[in-house]
């Protein structure tokens, strides 16, 4: 039974390929936790037991999820934004299976999600979008200059 107030959406069989028989009904709260950790649709869905096109008919057809879907990219936007400055801060640039830590990656990932977190942060602090996106570009600028002058660093120690 749906939730009250809510209309449950209905799924054709063709987005439910993949999916175990007895669907979890917390389905929605798993893949929003693991979509904030990951900023990973596919995996995120995987690891909630559905099929992506099921998490992106629910998002076209329910608001609410649609809202609390930006809520859980920006947070995981957040998380990848610490995770860079930390590393960069502590000068650790090896990943735990001891391969050099990707950062023009990162801040590649930081820039294409860009839009989505400025209109996730934009709806929870109620401002305006171009106030955000210019407090991110700071954001991202100062990674940059900071992985640049990790970069000089090393070259100058060997």
């Amino acid at each position: 039974m749906a939730a009250k107030g809510r209309q449950r959406t209905k799924i054709k069989k063709q987005l439910k390929e993949g999916e175990s028989a007895k669907l979890n009904r917390h389905w929605r709260g798993l893949f929003l936790d693991y979509l904030a950790e990951s900023s990973n649709v596919s995996e995120s869905a995987s690891k909630a037991g559905i099929n992506p096109s099921r998490a992106y008919k629910v998002r076209r057809e329910e608001p609410e999820f649609a809202r609390q879907w930006l809520a859980a990219l920006w947070e995981g936007y957040v998380h990848l934004e610490m995770e860079v400055l930390r590393r960069l801060r502590e000068g650790d640039q090896q990943t735990d299976d001891s391969d050099k830590y990707d950062f023009a990656n990162a801040i590649r990932l930081l820039n294409v999600h860009r839009e989505s977190a400025v209109r996730a942060q934009a709806d929870q602090r109620n401002v305006s979008a171009a106030e955000i996106r210019a407090s991110i570009d700071r954001k991202v600028e100062a990674i940059r200059q900071k992985v640049k002058e990790e970069k000089d660093r090393a070259g100058q120690s060997k």
